[in-house]
């Protein structure tokens, strides 16, 4: 029997959208017309459409449907790298971009459009695909939509990161920030230091909840990547769209490092195990040659595995006392010229962000006051709203982290029931559709700098992966939505995302259930 069409409810919104008369039916007869340079476009709607509804979608030169790109576009259309235009008629699909990434985008709404059975990874028998008749110009607002999962704390799968980034894609987020590292794990391999990995990866036990407890489970934490599992996760991502960025945490939340390799440390005879607590360990990185040579060697390698334009090397809470207490770390604090030791801190990261600038590289680090980071950095910034503007006004780049806005692993109500990070943080579905990345005071040059914003989920009570859908959706929605369409009606979302969620259900997706009152009697939770 057909199944019923669903209505225009599309997220993200697009920019402009019209739905005209009529509809058209992708059937087994309905093949696919392909322009120079569109085929991997063509290949990423086979594989997705085909669980569920089994069409071939053969090429043809008089294909019903058809996948183009213009390089034109990207100007005279205003499409840019990830804009597309979208013309469904009765007869016939017109999808085209001045860039491939616009196509895949494309792709995307064109599974949104279907009913929601398509969206499905089984068969679905007796269903009629179709599409409703509609003229659709679409772009983002934001080039950095991202969406953060730690796997230091509790690593996840491989086949699910590829769910994972499947999700991302359908949301149009374009960046897969992927924390690899931290006091209490160590995920991916470095050939030169098998250790860390081997002693690294592992830790005794887990700090159980509710933040600020002294209760462990006492069950051993493993896990790590093979370098051809993350580079197969890279190619995964990027036919859907999606730029998978490394976080590789320096010169603080090191403690599984330096359990693998003591003498980076600052106390080289010291014996560490991993990590097993929360919160911010005190031992660092020490500052001498060895240490700079051990994190050019890692960074290379992870360039070798991660194409991303941006590195994220972490930089955020590092305490000092470590250096302030040693000897070697004093006297390279002279020797720099530097007021204390603790202004070894930007030392340091000067010279990582250096090393990756000049193999082409954009470092990106945590912004805890947003002065902390050479100006060469991209700032991500979360601990405090005002420090996106004070980072952009010192000139740099920034994505906008803000953490009682875009941090997923907060509580998503009041409800004491909810899973939280901290007691009373609650970031809920209508304050992360509410976030602007862009400050209101911004004067055009700050918010020109503003690249967009990201999600994070941070792993230390989130252990499966039902929990992190559950934890993620919708307020991924919400999210995407906002960093994609520029500011919507809240109205307009509640409604939109109402229908979204059969697509959900379709997928499997363990959301948050939507319990919110009437959005028309919602306050504004950021005032």
């Amino acid at each position: 029997m057909p199944a019923q069409r669903p209505p225009l409810s599309l997220v993200p919104r697009p920019t402009k959208s019209a739905v005209r008369p009529g509809q058209f039916t992708l059937g087994t007869d309905t093949t696919l017309r392909i322009g120079a340079g569109a085929e991997p476009a063509a290949e990423l709607l086979r594989t997705l459409l085909a669980p569920a509804t089994g069409l071939p979608l053969r090429a043809s030169p008089e294909g019903q449907l058809t996948l183009t790109l213009d390089p034109g576009l990207a100007g005279l259309a205003g499409l840019g790298e990830e804009g597309y235009g979208l013309t469904v008629a009765p007869h016939a699909v017109l999808l085209r971009a001045a860039h491939l990434t616009g196509l895949l985008r494309g792709i995307q709404t064109i599974r949104q459009l279907l009913p929601p059975q398509a969206l499905s990874e089984s068969p679905q028998p007796d269903t009629q695909w179709v599409l409703p008749c509609v003229e659709i110009t679409d772009l983002p607002r934001h080039p950095w939509r991202g969406a953060m999962l730690d796997v230091a704390r509790h690593f996840q799968p491989v086949s699910y990161l590829r769910r994972y980034v499947d999700l991302l894609a359908l949301h149009k987020i374009g960046v897969f920030h992927l924390h690899l590292t931290d006091d209490q794990g160590w995920r991916m391999p470095v050939s030169a230091y098998p250790k860390l990995t081997e002693i690294g990866g592992h830790r005794a036990e887990s700090q159980q909840g509710p933040a600020g407890s002294d209760l462990y489970d006492g069950v051993p934490h493993n896990g790590s990547y093979t370098r051809a599992e993350l580079a197969d996760l890279v190619s995964y991502a990027a036919a859907r769209g999606v730029t998978v960025m490394p976080e590789i945490e320096m010169p603080g939340h090191v403690r599984a490092a330096l359990a693998a390799y003591p003498q980076l440390g600052n106390n080289p005879e010291r014996t560490l195990d991993v990590w097993t607590r929360w919160g911010v360990c005190d031992t660092v990185l020490g500052v001498h040659d060895e240490v700079l040579d051990f994190c050019r060697t890692v960074l290379d390698e992870v360039m070798d595995v991660f194409p991303s334009p941006y590195i994220h090397v972490g930089g955020e809470e590092c305490p000092t006392a470590e250096w302030t207490r040693s000897v070697a770390a004093r006297e390279r604090a002279v020797a720099q010229g530097l007021s204390s030791p603790a202004a070894l801190h930007g030392w340091f990261l000067g010279r990582i962000g250096e090393f990756l600038v000049r193999h082409g590289r954009r470092p990106v680090g945590w912004a805890e006051t947003g002065a902390e980071l050479p100006l060469n950095f991209t700032v991500m910034a979360w601990r405090d709203a005002a420090h996106t503007l004070a980072a952009t006004r010192r000139g740099h780049s920034v994505v906008s982290a803000y953490h009682r806005a875009t941090y997923l692993d907060y509580a998503q109500s009041e409800d004491p029931g909810e899973p939280q990070a901290q007691p009373g943080d609650v970031v809920d579905l209508r304050t992360v559709h509410a976030h602007d990345p862009v400050p209101e005071d911004a004067e055009r040059s700050a918010a020109e700098r503003v690249l967009g914003t990201q999600a994070q989920l941070w792993t230390e009570f989130v252990r499966t992966p039902e929990r992190i859908e559950y934890l993620t959706y919708p307020r991924l929605c919400a999210l995407a939505d906002r960093a994609w369409s520029g500011p919507t009606d809240w109205p307009d979302f509640h409604s939109r995302l109402e229908v979204h969620t059969a697509r959900l259900d379709a997928l499997g997706v363990r959301y948050h259930p939507l319990t919110w009152p009437d959005p028309l009697t919602w306050p504004d939770p950021l005032t």
